[in-house]
């Protein structure tokens, strides 16, 4: 870090417009989309100009065009984050998802914030704008930990976003006052906070404030399966590579099962990343679960005492939020030859996790492999939205406090003395019997009796039968993508 020299004298930027770049649409002569964002900030450093005494020629805010590229760009971008005075970041799924952008936020945050006196308790000069709607999006911690009301930007703002306002005529009065009374919440803040000059930070250094994709956007592909070097004597080096993710089971069709899986799961908007079983499964055991997964399985591994007693376990971890497929080419010879071999290894090391499927789930995959490239395709979207599924109940938050008891017919009938009658008698309006059967009755010592339910074998009401599992519930475990099913 190196200090910023800045004199005291000169005036600081009231605020940095942090915004994601857009990409243009992919259509010949498709107009820039950033447009839009130059013409808020235009907007927005003429309404602060009319609200402060900020001299002629002196820079209002601090906006970046520059597409974050090279050096001299990354000196400028600290320099303004180490003395803006607000920070006006324009909230959209697109933000949350930049890198620069949670660079740009974390380096803001550095600073300390001090109310500006006594009575104030304003403790940030961040000033969030909603640019699009984000009501089916989480925010990241450092976001939704921030508390600002936006009512008073009016109502079509909190529904439609400031780029809605903007783009249609009709909202062109909304889009005036929210403009107004944006730029004197950044006149507000400014005033009623001191955020002293801070360091110049080495920009492209800084991590991301923001936890840049959700976990359930995520998709953790995992490959269990052998290099080049490790194969035993009987198995071919055509569908293996230096890695272990190089697998190619379809080969020459296709790529790497799993670059051709990233393929499929980022159609599906997931943002995947590609791993090594061996290296993924014991977090994935102890329930360390980061975001929902795929395994690859490719049986000839299994052959290995030591992988396949990791498969195992991952079987008894019941790690339902990773779904399993398994590859297993039709065309290869030596898969074809070794078919029965292979697939009693998977029946064995999957146990549990075959036991607890319904064979339907297999579909039109069959019960002894994904045969094809056409059949992996085709399994593929269900499994990764069935991890998908899992992984959003597993980690759904569960309620802090237990919810209150129900609330009692009989305590509203109590009477003081403990009986329920308008004289304090012991009879219960509520019981089955009125205690005219000693056998069904007894006192408990303290003036109130106790009835013991029976059943003589006619009322079909008095006992529950034995829950039954007929495996048409739809939370019922499914079996690994060209697994062979129950035995």
């Amino acid at each position: 870090m190196t200090d910023r020299g800045w004199d005291e004298d000169d005036a600081r930027p009231y605020f940095f417009l942090s915004y994601a770049h857009t990409p243009k649409a992919g259509a010949r002569g498709a107009s820039d989309p950033n447009h839009w964002v130059r013409q808020l900030y235009r907007d927005l450093c003429e309404a602060v100009l009319q609200l402060t005494t900020v001299p002629d020629g002196v820079a209002v805010g601090f906006m970046d065009e520059s597409m974050h590229q090279g050096e001299l760009w990354a000196e400028r971008l600290s320099d303004e984050l180490a003395t803006c005075r607000v920070f006006v970041p324009l909230y959209s799924p697109r933000y949350f998802n930049s890198v620069p952008c949670g660079q740009e936020w974390h380096a803001f945050t550095r600073r300390p914030v001090y109310p500006a006196n006594l009575d104030s308790e304003r403790t940030s000069g961040i000033v969030p704008v909603l640019w699009a709607p984000m009501s089916r999006y989480r925010l990241p911690n450092v976001a939704s930990e921030l508390q600002f009301n936006h009512t008073s930007f009016g109502p079509e703002y909190a529904t439609e976003g400031l780029y809605a306002l903007m783009k249609l005529s009709y909202f062109r009065s909304s889009y005036e006052l929210a403009v107004h009374r944006l730029a004197a919440r950044i006149v507000q803040v400014a005033e009623e906070t001191v955020i002293p000059v801070g360091r110049r930070l080495e920009f492209n250094t800084l991590p991301s404030a923001f936890n840049v994709t959700a976990p359930t956007k995520q998709l953790r592909i995992s490959v269990l399966s052998y290099h080049q070097n490790e194969l035993p004597a009987d198995r071919s080096p055509d569908y293996y590579g230096e890695r272990r993710t190089d697998w190619h089971p379809y080969r020459p069709v296709g790529s790497p099962i799993a670059q051709h899986a990233a393929r499929l799961a980022r159609q599906l908007g997931f943002q995947p990343t590609v791993h090594e079983f061996d290296d993924e499964v014991e977090s994935i055991i102890d329930g360390n679960a980061e975001a929902p997964g795929l395994l690859l399985l490719d049986r000839w591994a299994l052959r290995d005492p030591r992988r396949r007693e990791l498969v195992r376990r991952f079987d008894r971890s019941d790690a339902t939020w990773v779904s399993i497929l398994e590859p297993f080419n039709g065309d290869d010879p030596e898969c074809a030859e070794r078919s029965d071999e292979l697939g009693d290894l998977s029946d064995d090391a999957l146990r549990i996790t075959r036991r607890a499927s319904r064979p339907s789930f297999l579909g039109a995959t069959g019960p002894t492999g994904l045969h094809t490239l056409e059949d992996f395709d085709d399994a593929l979207p269900r499994a990764a939205m069935k991890a998908k599924y899992a992984f959003e109940g597993r980690t759904r938050a569960e309620p802090e406090e237990p919810p209150p008891p129900r609330p009692s017919l009989r305590d509203a009938f109590r009477r003081p003395g403990g009986g329920y009658g308008s004289d304090g008698a012991s009879a219960d309006p509520f019981g089955d019997d009125q205690g005219d059967d000693p056998a069904d009755s007894r006192s408990n010592g303290n003036g109130r009796t106790q009835h013991r339910s029976r059943n003589n074998g006619n009322d079909p009401h008095r006992e529950h039968a034995p829950y039954r599992d007929d495996g048409d519930e739809p939370d019922d475990g499914m079996a690994p993508l060209g697994g062979r099913g129950p035995q």
